[in-house]
């Protein structure tokens, strides 16, 4: 199967809040913020974005689930708005990714419309600011 390459989100971590569990899994929320940019979309993250890990009592499991709305213009110069739910799983010993996950985008611009629905999958790169997380979409 071919892979393009949609879009990178350059995330900035702003926030974290823990939920120590000694006895059971434990949480995290990351609140953050930054930019998208790619050859279809260049935008910014919107309020409200936040990554909820949980953490595994023994350290075996390790998820996350990133919700996050992004606001710019499209390829063709139109304003827009992306929403992207990411889910996945961190690796203790990763091959050339931090994660790997599987978004889903619903989008309201018409040019974008093929990423509705779209099978898609994403890396998580870190980067000296927070992560760089980029996704692409199955041709």
């Amino acid at each position: 199967m071919e892979w393009e390459e949609v879009l990178t989100v350059h995330v900035v971590i702003e926030k974290t809040v823990n939920l120590q569990n000694d006895s059971g899994d434990s949480v995290v929320m990351i609140s953050f913020t930054g930019t998208a940019t790619g050859s279809y979309f260049e935008g910014a993250v919107l309020d409200g974005a936040v990554d909820t890990q949980i953490i595994g009592r023994c350290g075996d499991r390790h998820s996350l689930s990133a919700r996050y709305m992004l606001k710019g213009r499209d390829h063709t110069g139109q304003t827009c708005e992306i929403y992207i739910e990411n889910n996945g799983e961190i690796h203790k010993k990763p091959e050339h990714a931090l994660f790997r996950t599987t978004p889903k985008i619903i989008t309201n611009s018409k040019a974008l419309d093929f990423l509705n629905g779209a099978i898609l999958a994403g890396e998580g790169h870190p980067t000296d600011t927070g992560i760089d997380i980029v996704i692409y979409r199955a041709l």
